[in-house]
């Protein structure tokens, strides 16, 4: 789901809000948000956190509980999504979103919620570290964030709930940026023609070519 989010970014910015989502699964259509989480960052350090369970009006999977140890009596007296959403978009502001795996995942389920209740896109600008990993530490057989955390001696202490995978993101997100900083040093980024954001090669019928990141949204190319 593209419509009419913000742009995918790659870079090392020093403000912004790093967000995570728990849910009863995997799929936006059909599964619903139990928890949210969010720390606001100003100079690369964290001022203030936002976290709330919510009540997703169904029961929560067994299979989910077993991932994030949240049951349905925990969210019972939970807020529901409109008004947990709400504060939480409130929170954020206009703030550069940061999180791993969101322009998979995290997004897609915001942004059908708050199309659904607001009638509104989430719009911000955004930095998905597991597209940062990738580029920023190859060597790496895997880039779930517990792998990055681990090679970076970070803890995972209390990992799949979503304010202890903030804290343990934003600390992960300060060491990729140290990373991504000295490689644009070295190469200097790309930047698409049509949007600004980083271009990347990428391999098509007739052989490489620089792309978009923020493809399918943007689908700005040029030849190497």
């Amino acid at each position: 789901m593209t419509g009419n989010r913000g742009k995918r970014l790659n870079k090392y910015i020093s403000d912004y809000v790093v967000f995570d989502l728990e849910t009863t699964g995997v799929r936006p259509d059909f599964d619903e948000i139990i928890e949210i989480s969010g720390i606001r960052v100003r100079g690369h350090k964290a001022v203030e956190e936002f976290s709330t369970l919510v009540n997703p009006g169904m029961h929560i999977p067994s299979a989910a509980s077993r991932v994030n140890h949240i049951t349905d009596d925990m969210v019972a007296e939970a807020p529901e999504l409109d008004k947990a959403l709400g504060e939480f978009l409130e929170f954020a502001g206009n703030d550069i979103l940061v999180g791993h795996n969101i322009h998979s995942f995290d997004l897609n389920f915001i942004c059908r919620a708050s199309m659904r209740i607001f009638g509104a896109w989430v719009e911000n600008d955004y930095i998905d570290t597991l597209y940062m990993a990738r580029k920023c530490l190859p060597e790496l057989s895997h880039h779930k964030l517990s792998d990055v955390a681990a090679y970076f001696h970070i803890s995972t202490a209390g990992a799949h709930r979503a304010l202890a995978d903030c804290v343990m993101n934003q600390e992960c997100y300060e060491e990729l940026g140290k990373i991504l900083i000295q490689m644009q040093k070295m190469q200097p980024q790309i930047q698409c023609p049509k949007c600004g954001c980083e271009m990347v090669k990428r391999k098509g019928k007739y052989g490489e070519f620089y792309g978009c990141i923020d493809f399918p949204r943007c689908r700005g190319t040029r030849k190497i």
